[in-house]
């Protein structure tokens, strides 16, 4: 289950500097946010697919993990990526 191209080409144009930045920390913690959303809205059919859900706990570490970093490195883009992103309440 992977981002569609379009998709991807959306979230790097919103949270990239440029058009091809992929590496911008926003950027992969968005692109791993529509992954891990998409991954949940198909474990509502297939409640039984825990090979699927090993995948999704590894996603969420390593968004946790680059959430981390940005809150080390730069606080002021960490609360802005989590706004953005609704990710904490």
């Amino acid at each position: 289950m992977a981002v569609s191209k379009e998709m991807k080409k959306q979230l790097v144009e919103k949270f990239g500097a440029n058009p091809k930045d992929t590496g911008r920390t926003e950027v992969q913690i968005a692109i791993l946010t529509e992954r891990i959303k998409q991954l949940t809205e198909h474990f509502k059919k297939h409640k039984k697919d825990f090979g699927s859900i090993r995948g999704l706990y590894k996603l969420v570490g390593r968004r946790r993990r680059l959430l981390e970093y940005l809150k080390r490195r730069d606080y002021s883009r960490y609360e802005a990526i989590i706004k953005e992103l609704n990710l904490r309440k």
